[in-house]
This record gives C-alpha cells, structure tokens and sequence, in this order.
C-alpha cells in the first residue's frame, strides 16, 4: 500500500499526522512537496520584460527558484521527522495543483488538508489548488481538516426563495 501525503507550509504537520495514524505500519509513506512555478516564472519575467536580457547571471528568477527549491527540502525534512518512520521523499516542480494529481497516479490514498476557509463548513474550505485535487485525483482521498473541525453551526443556511412558501 503507498500513502502520499502532500506536504504544504500550513498544514503540513496535519497531514503528516493524518499519516502516522491512517496508515499501517508497513504502508509506504511518500511526503510529496510541489515547487510552484509562477513565482519564479514572473521573476524571470519581470527581469527580461524590464531590464533586458544582458546579464543573465543576475537574473532573479534563478535565485528565487533556488530558494523555493531549499524551501521546499527543509519542508520535507520537518515532515519526515514529525512521521518518525521510514518514508520517501519526493519534490516535484511546476503547477502544483497538476503535479500532485500526476504524482499520485497509482497510489492508494492521498492525504490533504483543507487551505481555504477553515472557520465554516462547505466548498470555500478548499483552495482552488486543492479543489482541483479533489476532483481528478485518480485515487482514494483523505482530506482532513488541520484545526479544529467548525460547528456545522456554521453551514449557511440554505437560500431562501420568494416564490416559495
């Protein structure tokens, strides 16, 4: 059996821990970190659209891409020691939303953490990255929430209708 857990800056420990307590012992853990590309993209960009191309060396995109990219491994370290047991590592570049859906081609079960409106119930819970994920993933999904779960108090009451009664 392989559990991917994807690993984001915020709700990453619950994923992690989602993990650890879904997951058999002899279940193989892949923590999945995506790089992003859009920053760097519009670094490398801004750099070549208003300053020219004559030195690329300087070229900013190159750095911030480096930075996410050591971002990105410190992120996977943290998580790998939260988990405490053997588990792959993986870091993957690009739109995010579209390389996570491609890294869990074949694996049993995705763990991931709610990242949008985390104080009510409903579909605002999910980022759109995370939205995306859930409809094409081609597996199991275990979609946790990294807080504490809202009331359902806090379901919108449904819509009235005037020509109703």
């Amino acid at each position: 059996m392989t559990v991917i857990a994807w690993i984001v800056e915020g709700t990453w420990a619950a994923c992690v821990d989602a993990a650890r307590t879904h997951a058999p012992e002899d279940t193989d853990i892949v923590l999945l970190h995506v790089t992003g590309s859009d920053v760097p993209g519009a670094a490398h960009g801004a750099y070549a659209g208003l300053l020219g191309r004559a030195r690329p060396e300087r070229d900013p995109g190159t750095e911030v891409e480096n930075l996410a990219a050591a971002a990105g491994e410190h992120l996977l370290g943290a998580a790998a020691e939260r988990l405490g047991r053997p588990c792959t590592r993986i870091e993957r570049r690009g739109r995010i939303e579209r390389e996570v859906v491609a890294a869990v081609e074949g694996a049993d079960l995705l763990i991931l953490a709610r990242d949008g409106d985390r104080t009510h119930l409903g579909p605002r819970s999910l980022g759109p990255a995370s939205r995306f994920i859930v409809d094409h993933a081609p597996c199991p999904i275990l979609l946790i929430w990294p807080e504490e779960t809202p009331s359902t108090e806090t379901i919108p009451p449904p819509p009235h209708h005037p020509h109703h009664r």
